[in-house]
């Protein structure tokens, strides 16, 4: 008989393995005609990629959505609260 434990394991295991967080990678991304950098982790890429099809949104326009909301957060950071703030809605 199986445990819950391991049923969760088994259930979690490619989520482990795609948010292996990896070296931070820098992307170049244009926003509202401006280009920018950007330096996440794989881990967030995968993550933001992920939501952007869901939303039927390119990974620019997604990335554009939460640069419009963020204030005076760094846009690294506010693509990372966005990302963590999505998957604890779920």
């Amino acid at each position: 008989m199986t445990s819950e434990r391991e049923r969760r394991a088994s259930a979690d295991h490619g989520l482990e393995e795609s948010l292996d967080p990896g070296p931070p990678k820098k992307r170049s991304i244009t926003i509202a005609g401006h280009k920018t950098s950007v330096s996440l982790e794989a881990a967030f890429w995968s993550v933001l990629r992920r939501l952007a099809d869901e939303e039927g949104l390119s990974l620019a326009a997604l990335v554009a959505k939460v640069d419009a909301g963020r204030g005076e957060a760094n846009l690294s950071s506010a693509l990372r609260v966005y990302a963590l703030e999505r998957a604890a809605r779920r």
